[in-house]
């Protein structure tokens, strides 16, 4: 398979006085044709990792290739049309959506990205229809609808543009339960309908199994296991790892992560352990 995404050692940091590490030393890949989940509990560095891969944040350390090309920091100038096949769907829709434009057109702004590199697309309407909305909710603004409408709308656009990477940042964290794993799975499908691969940050665990060929667990900016997932969910090394399996609730109410899983084993659950990464 080809590979789309390549990240080596990377380094993310804020503040410019003491600075905070908040991804130190990720290395990760995605082919064409594979979902890669990167799961661990909120403030790990997952977010941080996403926003470096796509531009947003400039690595302290480390480097972002995609199709073999370092991917530069998103500035004032225009993105290059290469790097337009490389999509990001955010957590929070209203970081994507604008406000003042009616949905269609901004659906519209993907379908002519996919153009500008020769790629066929579906019109605004039967995009809708993809990710389970109305057809006829074109006309309408961002603020008529419900956050997990907004949501699906935000990845119809992302996915309008026909890319061959797509970068998910806990994108069905605005749905309901009942639809979370549903849409997980349609990202899925019209993703790899189009030969395209997607980095999808997740902390569900339970549809990270559903979705996911290959996961990389997170903890304290690291990534301390990988693998395919079956091999990582039946047979899990890191105690990190096994503490998030653990937390999956079960129908009789148990399943809890530790409170303090990092002041109870902190030397032991930061170290990487070899034979904790990369089993594929």
């Amino acid at each position: 398979m080809t590979q789309l995404l390549q990240v080596d050692n990377l380094v993310v940091e804020y503040g410019r006085r003491n600075p905070l590490r908040a991804v130190d030393g990720v290395s990760l890949s995605v082919r064409a044709g594979e979902v890669l989940a990167l799961v661990g509990e909120s403030g790990c560095g997952k977010s941080s990792t996403a926003r470096a891969v796509v531009g947003m944040e400039k690595p302290a350390g480390g480097e972002v290739s995609y199709h073999g090309q370092v991917v530069p920091p998103l500035g004032m100038r225009t993105r290059a049309q290469e790097l337009t096949a490389m999509q990001m769907v955010f957590q929070d829709p209203n970081s994507s959506l604008n406000p003042r434009k009616r949905l269609g057109a901004q659906i519209e702004d993907g379908i002519a990205a996919a153009r500008k590199r020769g790629s066929q697309s579906a019109t605004a309407p039967e995009w809708l229809q993809a990710v389970g909305l109305p057809a006829d909710l074109i006309d309408r603004y961002p603020h008529q609808l419900s956050g997990g409408q907004r949501q699906r709308v935000a990845i119809a656009r992302s996915i309008a543009a026909r890319p061959d990477l797509i970068v998910a940042d806990e994108p069905i964290s605005a749905l309901d339960a009942s639809s979370q794993a549903a849409v997980a799975a349609m990202m899925r499908r019209l993703c790899l309908d189009a030969g395209a691969g997607m980095l999808f940050i997740s902390h569900d665990l339970s549809v990270v199994r559903l979705i996911a060929d290959r996961t990389a667990v997170m903890y304290r900016g690291r990534i301390v296991e990988s693998g395919r997932t079956q091999t990582v969910w039946q047979d899990p090394v890191h105690p990190y790892t096994k503490a998030l399996l653990s937390a999956i609730p079960k129908a009789d109410g148990k399943g809890m992560l530790p409170a303090a899983p990092a002041a109870e084993a902190p030397v032991e659950w930061t170290r990487q352990m070899p034979e904790a990464l990369e089993r594929v």
